[in-house]
Order: structure tokens, then sequence, then C-alpha cells
């Protein structure tokens, strides 16, 4: 069997900046696509006269871009911006915005001042320029409301699942809800550096909050159906892993012989690699909260690297 191939584009390309699309009564979502690695989505909320931000951008230019359309939809300069996870592409524009308290989880301040830029050196080809690492200087272990004007931002931690410290953001007088990179749309998901099991685990938190409008971390706005989206693929997932380890086959040579199915369109394949490591290591016993040891996800990352025939492609 052979692994699902897709066309990508050179990886000298660059995609076009975002676009603020409305998706509530003073709700954006900042959309940058085609929504692969490193071109996330964020969030500008505008009430009263005040605004916020859901995470940022990866690069300084991008994160310039983000300000100038925070400040064309209200003239004063964000109060706040939430972190979603420590990530660089949701997490390093946040230095663009002096002014703003950073607010995120607990582990998000840890992590990411435990990462610092290392990012940039996965694709040392993206003009990353003068970015600056500003962390969480606010941060929350279960839950936080937020006010932004009259609209309430209610911020909460769902488990380990895309990271160890993922939040999202549900306005209920909106209905709209920030998912951060728990879900993408039209985009793999990518778990390696969080659990599969707690992934699943978190889709029951984010249906029940009755969503009509949902934002994910990549690709376009969707509804509650991206919930099953990212179910099915994950539970694709965890099928595959457990075929491979009855079959005494390594993650990587499981993903050579995978069939995606309806899941091969999605961007990003390569990281079935990555993903099929972690399942792995919770089918053999590592507990969802538990992070695989850093050598253990370098190896996942070069698996990826070899499983892609190259660096996945970033038009950051």
């Amino acid at each position: 069997m052979q692994p699902t191939t897709t066309v990508r584009p050179p990886v000298t390309a660059v995609a076009p900046l975002g676009r603020a699309v409305e998706v509530g009564e003073g709700v954006h979502a900042y959309l940058q696509p085609p929504g692969g690695w490193c071109l996330n989505n964020a969030g500008i909320i505008v009430s009263g006269g005040e605004s916020a931000l859901v995470d940022t951008t990866a690069t300084e230019a991008r994160a310039r871009h983000l300000r100038a359309t925070a400040l064309e939809l209200n003239p004063a300069a964000p109060r706040a911006v939430v972190t979603t996870h420590f990530h660089g592409d949701h997490a390093f524009g946040n230095f663009v915005f002096p002014e703003a308290v950073v607010i995120g989880h607990e582990r998000t301040r840890t992590e990411m001042m435990a990462a610092g830029l290392h990012l940039t050196g996965l694709w040392p080809d993206v003009v990353w320029g003068g970015i600056e690492l500003a962390p969480p200087t606010v941060t929350y272990r279960d839950r936080l409301t937020l006010h932004v004007g009259t609209i309430r931002a209610e911020l909460e931690h769902t488990g380990p699942a895309h990271t160890s410290n993922d939040t999202v953001v549900w306005l209920p007088g909106q209905q709209v809800l920030f998912t951060g990179d728990l879900v993408m749309n039209g985009v793999t998901p990518f778990c390696l550096m969080g659990s599969i099991a707690g992934s699943l685990a978190a889709l029951g938190r984010l249906r029940a909050f009755g969503a009509t409008t949902v934002v994910p971390g990549h690709g376009p706005v969707c509804g509650p159906e991206a919930f099953d989206a990212v179910e099915g693929y994950l539970r694709l997932v965890q099928r595959l892993a457990q075929e491979g380890l009855r079959a005494g086959l390594t993650p990587i040579q499981t993903a050579r012989g995978a069939h995606l199915g309806r899941y091969a369109d999605l961007l990003d394949p390569e990281r079935l690699a990555p993903n099929l490591r972690r399942a792995y290591a919770e089918l053999e016993g590592l507990p969802a909260d538990a992070p695989l040891p850093m050598s253990e996800r370098q190896a996942a990352l070069g698996e990826m690297i070899e499983f892609n025939g190259g660096p996945p492609c970033c038009l950051a």
C-alpha cells in the first residue's frame, strides 16, 4: 500500500495576509487561508469602544497587519490578548500589542517560555521579522471570564488535547466558539504535544457549548459539524495504531501503508506520522495528561519530515 500523496505549492510561496470576517455582533474572525502550517486564525472582539484578541499570528508582518485590522474595527488598541496555546503561530505576534494584557492557561506561559522561538528553526526561509516572546502575564487554571464592553468571553481549559494547555473561548451572547487548534477545518489535526484520547474527550465538551458558529484554529469558519470530522480522523488514527501494533509495525511504517479515505484531502497529511506515534504511546499505557519525552517528540518530527519527503510546506 502507498501513502496518500498531496500536491503542495512550492515552499518559496507566501500566502496572502489575513482578512477579518464578522461572525457575530461585535465578533470578527481573522482568517489566513489556506490555513496550513503557521497560517492560523485569530479573533477580534469589539464592544463599547473596547477590543480584545483571541490569538495573534506567526510573523511580525502578519501581526502588524492584524493590528492594523483591529484598529480599523476599533480605534483604541486591544486591551487583552487571549493566547489559546503556546505554539508560535498563535502567539509570536503578541509583542505587537504592548498595550494589551496577555492571558492564557498557566501551562501556556511555562511552555511558551520553555519553547522560546524554536519554531522559527523549522522553517528558516520564512521571513519571521523581529519577533519577540511575549508570554501570558495573567494566567488561570480552569476557567476565567473576560468582559469586553458588553460582550462576555468565557475562557476554559478542556484538558490535554492539541497541547497540554489549550484554551477555548466561548461567547454565549453570540453563540460563537473559538476553539484554538482543538478544531482545524480542512486541515489535519495535530496531537503530538497533546493527546489523541484527550482530544476526543475535549470534543464532547465543545459540543456541550451549543455553538452555532465555530472559529477553528486553522481553516474556514464553520459550524459544529466540524467536530464530527475531527473526531472521525482521530478515531481513524486510533484504529490504524491498533492495527499497526498488532502487526508489529512502527508508527512510520503504519503511516506509509495507511489509507486515509475521506481525510486524504486534508491539508498537511504528513501529520499522520507523529499522530500515530502519540496514539501508539497511549495504546501502550501513556496517560492522556502525560507528555511524550522530548526525545520522542523530536524523533516524531524527524519521521514526519521523512514521511513527507522533506520539510512540510509553510506559506507564512
